[in-house]
C-alpha cells in the first residue's frame, strides 16, 4: 500500500461543513458496507418463502410486502452509493417489472466478494476488468441455457406455466389462480400484432370482503362508484366524454345585481336555466346516452340529465378518464356541448352492479358469441381484474403479483425463451465462470473467480429462506454435485423439500424469462462496477431553510 502523505493543515479547499472521505478504508469499503446493508436488508424477502417486511412511510402510510421494487421505493436510502443500487434495482423495475431483488442481491454479494481482494491489496481496477469479463462470458453463457420458448400465437395455459413462477416468488399458493386471471385478461386485450400489447390495458379494481376465489376478469372498464343520475343501466348507447364541469360558467368578476320587483326576482336565473336546458337537448338530440364527466357535476345540469334519460358517470383521474375514452373510443371534450359523430364514443352495455356489498360500474363491449353482439364494435382494449380480499393490505399485496404478471408477458413478448428457474441457472453460470477463470492468467481471474461464487447466492438465498440455514448449506451442496453430471443444467431448489431439497426445474415447469435474468445480471455488475471505481466521497453541506416535501413518484398512477 501507498504511503499516506500528511495534508497541510492550512489548505482549504472547501467551504466549511463539506465531508471529504477518500481511501480504501474510508470510501471505498463504507461504500461496499452500506450497500451489503442495503441487500442483507431484501436478501430475506427474496423468492417464495421469502419474509414480508412492514414499512410505515414518511407519509404514516402501511405496507406489508415481499416486493424488493416497494421496499426499495418506500425506504427513503440516503447513502450515496446505495442510491447507485437503487438506481439499478429502478431500471430493471422499469424494464422488466420483476427480478428486482436479484439485481440489489447479486450487486450485494459482488461486492462482498470484491471486499476481501481489495483488502489483500488487489487494485479496484483489476476487480473491475475481472467482474467485466465474468459478467461477458456469464451472459454469452446464458443464451446457451435456454431450454424452451413460449409458443406463438399464445395460449391460456402457456401463459400460466410462464407466469406461475413470477407470481409464486410473490405470494405463494394463491399462484394458480392470480395466474390464471392475469392470463385471461392478457388474451382478452391481445392485440392482433402481440407486439403492440399495452401493460395498461389490464387493469384491476379491489374491493374489500370475500376471498381470492371470489376474484373475476371483467371486459371493459369497472370503477367502485355509481352513476350520478338515476339512469344506472343502459345497453348499446353513444357516449361523450368531458374532461370540464357539467355546470353554469362561473364569472370571473363579482357583479352586484339589484332587483326591483317580484317578477325579475322570479325571472332572475330563468335565463341560466334556459341556456343550460338547451346544451343538454343538443346533446340528447345527438344521440348521446351515456356522458364521463371528469369533473363536478352540478345539479340543475344533473336535473336537466335525468329529464333526457342520460346516464352521467364521474371519473375524477385523468388517467382513468383517458382509458375510458379508449375503451369507448370517443374523444375527451374540453367544452360542454353535442359532440360530433367523430368525437362520441359507444359502449355496448353500461350497468352498476353489486360486488360484495360494494356498487360498481361497469362499462363493456361484448364479445362474439354473446347475447346482443352485432359485430360492429371492435374489440374491448381494456380489461379489468377485481380482486377480492379481507385487508386492504392484502389486496394491495395482490395488486403487486399482478402487476409483476403483466410485466412478464410484456417482457416474454419482446424474447419469449425461457431458462430453468429455482436458482439453477444462476449455479449453472458459476460454475462455467469458475471454469473459465481458471483458464485465464492475469490478476483478473481472482474477480472472475470471486464472480462466479457470487452467483451462487441465488439458489443459497432460496434454500436459506425456505429451509434455514443449516439445511440450505447441504442443499447447496447436493446442487453442486448434481450440476457436475452430464446434462445437470437444470437441477434447482426445491423450496418444499419433498425429497432432499433439489428438483429438476424443467420437469416441475419452474422456468423464468431468460431476458429478465439478462437484464439483472448487467445492471447488477454495472452497479457493482461504478461503486468500485469510486475513489473519495465528496458531500456538501445541506442547504439551510425548510425542507421541501418529497412527492411520491407515482402518488395519481390509480
Amino acid at each position: 500500500m501507498s504511503l499516506k502523505v500528511p495534508k497541510a493543515n492550512n489548505v482549504e479547499l472547501f467551504k466549511n461543513g463539506y465531508k471529504h472521505l477518500q481511501g480504501l478504508e474510508d470510501a471505498v469499503l463504507r461504500n461496499i458496507q452500506a450497500i451489503s446493508e442495503l441487500s442483507d436488508l431484501v436478501r430475506t424477502s427474496f423468492g417464495p418463502n421469502g419474509r414480508n417486511k412492514l414499512i410505515i412511510n414518511h407519509l404514516g402510510r402501511l405496507f406489508v410486502t415481499s416486493d424488493a421494487a416497494t421496499i426499495i421505493r418506500e425506504i427513503e436510502v440516503i447513502h450515496p452509493a446505495a442510491k447507485l443500487l437503487v438506481m439499478a434495482s429502478q431500471a430493471q423495475e422499469s424494464e422488466m417489472g420483476d427480478s428486482t431483488n436479484m439485481v440489489i442481491i447479486l450487486a450485494g454479494e459482488l461486492l462482498k466478494k470484491s471486499e476481501n481482494l481489495l483488502v489483500m491489496g488487489l487494485h479496484p481496477s483489476e476487480v473491475i476488468k475481472g467482474y467485466e469479463l465474468a459478467c461477458a462470458k456469464a451472459l454469452a453463457e446464458l443464451e446457451s441455457l435456454s431450454t424452451s420458448s413460449l409458443p406463438s400465437p399464445f395460449t391460456r395455459e402457456s401463459l400460466i406455466t410462464a407466469l406461475k413462477p413470477a407470481i409464486a416468488s410473490k405470494q405463494y399458493g394463491y399462484e394458480d389462480t392470480l395466474s390464471s386471471l392475469v392470463a385471461e385478461a392478457a388474451l382478452v386485450v391481445m392485440p392482433k400484432n402481440p407486439k403492440n400489447f399495452n401493460v395498461d390495458n389490464v387493469r384491476v379494481v379491489k374491493i374489500m370482503g370475500g376471498s381470492l376465489s371470489g376474484s373475476k376478469v371483467v371486459q371493459g372498464m369497472v370503477f367502485g362508484r355509481e352513476p350520478e343520475g338515476i339512469i344506472k343501466k343502459i345497453s348499446g348507447a353513444k357516449v361523450a366524454v368531458f374532461t370540464c364541469a357539467l355546470d353554469v360558467a362561473q364569472t370571473e368578476t363579482k357583479g352586484t345585481v339589484l332587483l326591483k320587483s317580484a317578477d325579475e326576482m322570479l325571472n332572475f336565473t330563468r335565463g341560466e336555466e334556459q341556456q343550460l336546458e338547451r346544451i343538454f337537448k343538443e346533446i340528447a338530440d345527438s344521440g348521446i346516452k351515456v356522458i364521463i364527466a371528469g369533473s363536478s357535476i352540478g345539479d340543475l345540469a344533473l336535473h336537466y340529465l335525468n329529464r333526457f334519460n342520460i346516464a352521467v358517470l364521474k371519473v375524477l383521474s385523468k388517467f382513468d378518464l383517458r382509458r375510458v375514452a379508449r375503451v369507448v373510443n370517443a374523444t375527451p371534450l374540453a367544452r360542454v356541448g353535442a359532440p360530433t359523430a367523430e368525437e362520441a364514443g359507444y359502449v355496448d352495455i353500461f350497468e352498476t352492479t353489486e360486488i360484495g356489498g360494494d356498487r360498481v360500474t361497469v362499462l363493456r363491449q361484448l364479445a362474439s358469441g354473446e347475447d346482443g353482439y352485432q359485430g360492429h364494435t371492435e374489440k374491448t382494449r381494456t380489461a379489468t381484474i377485481v380482486l377480492r380480499g379481507a385487508t386492504a393490505n392484502h389486496l394491495d399485496d395482490l395488486e403487486r403479483a399482478i402487476d409483476d404478471g403483466v410485466n412478464v408477458i410484456k417482457s416474454l413478448i419482446k424474447d419469449p425463451r425461457l431458462v430453468p428457474g429455482a436458482g439453477a441457472t444462476e449455479l449453472e453460470l458459476g460454475k462455467r465462470v469458475e471454469a473459465y477463470g481458471s483458464g485465464m492468467r492475469g490478476l483478473a481471474q481472482h474477480a472472475v473467480k470471486r464472480y462466479a461464487t457470487a452467483l451462487e447466492v441465488i439458489p443459497r438465498t432460496l434454500a436459506e429462506n425456505a429451509l434455514g440455514g443449516a439445511e440450505g448449506n447441504e442443499v447447496l451442496s447436493r446442487l453442486w454435485a448434481k450440476h457436475e453430471q452430464e446434462g445437470g443444467e437444470a437441477w434447482g431448489v426445491d423450496i418444499e423439500a419433498e425429497r432432499d431439497g433439489t428438483l429438476l426445474a424443467t420437469d416441475f415447469k419452474i422456468l423464468d424469462p431468460l431476458a429478465a435474468k439478462q437484464w439483472a445480471i448487467k445492471l447488477a455488475t454495472e452497479a457493482a462496477v461504478s461503486v468500485l471505481s469510486v475513489d473519495s466521497i465528496i458531500m456538501s453541506k445541506p442547504a439551510g431553510g425548510p425542507k421541501v416535501p418529497q412527492q411520491a413518484s407515482n402518488w395519481d398512477e390509480d
